[in-house]
């Protein structure tokens, strides 16, 4: 759910969606979920939808240098944009790469880790350049 905010002005009703962000640090996965420890050690919770968990979740970015794009929820938490919009983001040697996964099988990308669509393998880990397919 994202929190919105309505105010009222002189009779009139402005809408006004929280604003978006990007964030980065050092990912971290709980029992309780994904963090980003930012670099003046602020912990942040990460959300989003299913997908986008699997991917925070996915062990082997784990300790990564991680960005995502999308809103700050409260203070300690911040909703990644939903998977569609592709807005996470390894730093790796100085790069920015996209996180993909790939099925060499069947040569499928996902934006999610899993099992491939097809074959049911195990798809691997693919960071690329950024790509829009």
């Amino acid at each position: 759910m994202t929190r919105r905010w309505w105010i009222a002005l002189a009779g009139s009703v402005v809408y006004a969606e929280p604003e978006s962000a990007s964030i980065r640090g050092k990912l971290e996965q709980t029992g309780d979920g994904a963090v980003l420890v930012l670099a003046d050690g602020k912990r942040v919770r990460l959300t989003g939808d299913a997908a986008t968990i699997g991917v925070v979740m996915d062990k082997r970015l784990a300790g990564a240098g991680f960005e995502a794009n999308g809103r700050f929820v409260a203070s300690d938490l911040f909703r990644i944009e939903p998977i569609h919009k592709r807005n996470m983001f390894v730093h790796k040697d100085g790069r920015k790469l996209q996180i993909s996964y790939w099925c060499s099988v069947c040569s499928i990308r996902t934006w999610s880790p899993g099992v491939c669509m097809c074959c049911q393998d195990e798809t691997a880990l693919d960071l690329k350049e950024r790509f829009d397919p």
